[in-house]
């Protein structure tokens, strides 16, 4: 498959708290190969966001930082870059240009005193340098390959005149706007309703085809995984617990966070048939630990049935379950 657009590893990032600095993430692997879509995976709070915001370069300053680790980006002219030994202007030099980003909540990542047209043609300018016109063009040209009819009078409306759907679809064309080699998409569709979910997700899959982009999915929704990703990496309190291909993990899960978790995604017609029973819908018991008291061991231990001591003495190494599935659990032959 040739280089990886991405490579990540040993990867630890940290905030500082009251006067402590308390690990988000730690010991993350992740590659990425050319054309692939790799989904990352997890409750609120497991790090799946520090994750894409260490990559992109965007760690709130004074308080978050890259303690060690290496992140590698396979560059549009060929070229490898260690983003983690970048200053600020060579970040920026790369955040839109050879890594775009879909954040979650278009409302918070489009401004409300610019046109969309103008936010989607302000990288084009930046970064490859075309005039106002040309970006302008460029810029409707974008619209409509993400599905927006009507572009010029879509281009000239502000970020409040359009439907949550429409904006989310400048955001991508914003985030596409200099053919990035790798996108970032950080639950890109949380705030929608299912239909229009299935349109981005059907989009995005259109775009990757026609771009060859790699795409790293953040999500906590296990039925996007399934449609949209290659692999999956699952994450729990801040690190990786079991990563494989999709075909290989969800049918053979082996840690038992992953399989809490897919017990824990509701089925047709099973939440009837359950409250029919008088039985409560599967979850995980207990809740996802403080990373500022993180227990002894494996993190997930606590709420883990499967749990015996030597869960509690050490962080458990990722074992080599196949050629290409690892998982961080003691007892994954037993799953």
């Amino acid at each position: 498959m040739g280089a990886p657009t991405l490579a990540v590893s040993g990867l630890r990032a940290a905030f500082r708290i009251a006067g402590r600095e308390i690990a988000a993430v730690q010991d993350i692997g992740l590659t990425i190969a050319p054309g692939e879509t790799v989904a990352l995976v997890g409750e609120s709070g497991s790090g799946k966001s520090v994750t894409s915001l260490s990559i992109m370069g965007l760690l709130p300053r004074r308080v978050g930082r890259i303690v060690e680790g290496s992140i590698r980006l396979r560059r549009k002219d060929g070229t490898e870059t260690e983003l983690t030994t970048l200053d600020a202007e060579g970040l920026r030099r790369i955040r839109g240009n050879d890594i775009g980003m879909v954040f979650q909540e278009p409302m918070t990542s489009l401004n409300p005193v610019f046109t969309v047209g103008e936010q989607i043609a302000e990288p084009i300018r930046i970064h490859l340098g075309k005039s106002r016109r040309e970006a302008a063009l460029d810029a409707s040209r974008l619209l409509v390959q993400v599905g927006i009819h009507d572009p010029e009078r879509r281009a000239l409306q502000y970020p409040h005149e359009l439907s949550g759907g429409m904006r989310q679809r400048v955001t991508i064309a914003m985030a596409l706007a200099c053919d990035p080699t790798l996108l970032i998409a950080d639950e890109p569709t949380t705030a929608l309703d299912v239909t229009i979910q299935a349109q981005i997700l059907e989009l995005l899959e259109k775009l990757q085809v026609e771009r060859g982009m790699s795409i790293l999915f953040v999500t906590h929704n296990l039925g996007v995984v399934a449609e949209i990703a290659d692999r999956v990496a699952v994450m729990y309190a801040g690190r990786i617990v079991e990563s494989g291909p999709v075909a290989e993990v969800f049918p053979h899960p082996r840690h038992p966070y992953t399989v809490g978790l897919m017990r824990s995604a509701p089925r047709l017609g099973e939440a009837t048939a359950l409250k029919a029973a008088g039985t409560p819908l599967p979850t995980i018991a207990g809740n996802v630990p403080s990373l500022a008291m993180l227990p002894k061991g494996c993190a997930f231990a606590p709420r883990c049935s499967m749990a015996i001591d030597t869960c509690r003495t050490a962080v458990p190494p990722l074992h080599q379950v196949s050629p290409s599935q690892e998982s961080r659990c003691l007892r994954w032959e037993e799953l």
